[in-house]
């Protein structure tokens, strides 16, 4: 780790998982600052998510482990960051059920040991480099719970009321960031988003699961009556959004951060199976929506997610710039282009957890 960067570096953590890596992407794109992206590489870590930006002086890969505090502080200390945008998180409701260790380990200790290194690095700045600094925290909508058919949608003052583990561990990290803004004036920054789609999403999750297994003729699984809602948010208008929240939010508040689109997961599907069937009309089965299969709901299945995003479109002047319609087609189109990539990443251990987990 003797390697220079240039002034004003960004610390990335989780910078090879699914938003991390597109927002890796974005920033290089629009930034000049350079980034170092520290990554545990777990199974939904994929460093071909940046190979477009891997021979770029600005960006500097670190295999590592958040909870290993002797690496954080010397990165921090050799490379001197202005801002630490933190990803690196445990993430899928279903593993969190099977397996909540890791859950509590990466996302509750992780960021507790971020924290720590933070304070001890932005506590030695001086001046203007002191001033400047920011550690964003990036959450999920699933910390508020579930809502009802009439509910209003969460605000960033809705009690927190987690349902899974992953929930859970997600609050309890949140909590911990508010704690070292109250207590130690540690500046940071709070994001929580909905459910994201778009390029380089592991495909246990819902749309890529459903492109791939849709295109290859196997059964479309979908979590009891399919009529749970959720508000989708295409990954690169996140992304935007979290550039904005560190560039000009307020020390030590909170932003939501939404689509502004509520679909319920069965529309989800049909909608991805109507695209397919005008782009893939040789495909095994046509309709895809012949492929969908009912299964068992999974336990704590919240009901539905709504986000409020006011504060952010008032104060900070973002929007999300995709509809569903809109950002469905192109998500749809980049996985029907990018078949190398999804043979990477599909593995026996990924079918075998397939296996196990929709009883397919």
């Amino acid at each position: 780790m003797e390697f220079a960067m240039q002034p004003k570096t960004i610390l990335v953590t989780g910078g090879a998982g699914f938003i991390g890596s597109n927002f890796v992407l974005q920033w290089l794109a629009n930034e000049t600052a350079g980034v170092v992206n520290l990554d545990k590489l777990t199974y939904a870590g994929n460093p071909a998510n940046l190979a477009a930006v891997s021979s770029d002086p600005r960006y500097k890969f670190v295999q590592g482990d958040i909870c290993d505090r002797e690496l954080v502080a010397e990165l921090l200390i050799r490379q001197r960051p202005r801002a630490i945008v933190h990803f690196a998180a445990e993430t899928h409701v279903d593993r969190s059920i099977h397996g909540p260790d890791d859950f509590v380990r990466t996302n509750i200790n992780g960021t507790f040991s971020l924290l720590e290194e933070a304070r001890s690095y932005w506590t030695g700045l001086e001046g203007g480099e002191k001033d400047a600094f920011r550690f964003l925290h990036v959450s999920t909508d699933e910390v508020y719970g579930s809502l009802g058919t009439t509910d209003p949608a969460f605000s960033e003052s809705t009690r927190y009321s987690p349902n899974s583990p992953y929930s859970a561990s997600k609050a309890a990290s949140d909590h911990l960031v508010r704690a070292y803004f109250h207590t130690y004036g540690l500046p940071v920054l709070t994001t929580n988003c909905s459910n994201n789609y778009g390029p380089f999403q592991f495909p246990e999750k819902l749309i890529p699961l459903v492109i791939l297994h849709a295109i290859t003729g196997k059964p479309i699984p979908v979590y009891g009556d399919g009529q749970n809602v959720r508000d989708w948010l295409f990954v690169a208008d996140h992304c935007e959004a979290i550039r904005t929240v560190l560039a000009r939010g307020r020390i030590g508040e909170t932003y939501n951060i939404g689509g502004r689109n509520e679909v319920k997961n069965l529309d989800v599907v049909n909608t991805i199976c109507a695209a397919l069937d005008q782009l893939r009309p040789r495909d095994p089965v046509v309709p895809h929506s012949k492929l969908v299969k009912f299964v068992q709901d999974r336990p704590g299945h919240d009901r539905r997610y709504a986000m409020n995003t006011d504060k952010i479109e008032s104060e900070l002047g973002w929007r999300p710039q995709e509809t569903f319609e809109t950002g469905i087609r192109k998500t749809v189109e980049w996985y029907l282009d990018n078949d190398p990539w999804i043979q990477g990443v599909i593995s026996g251990s990924y079918r075998q957890w397939m296996a196990t987990q929709y009883s397919l």
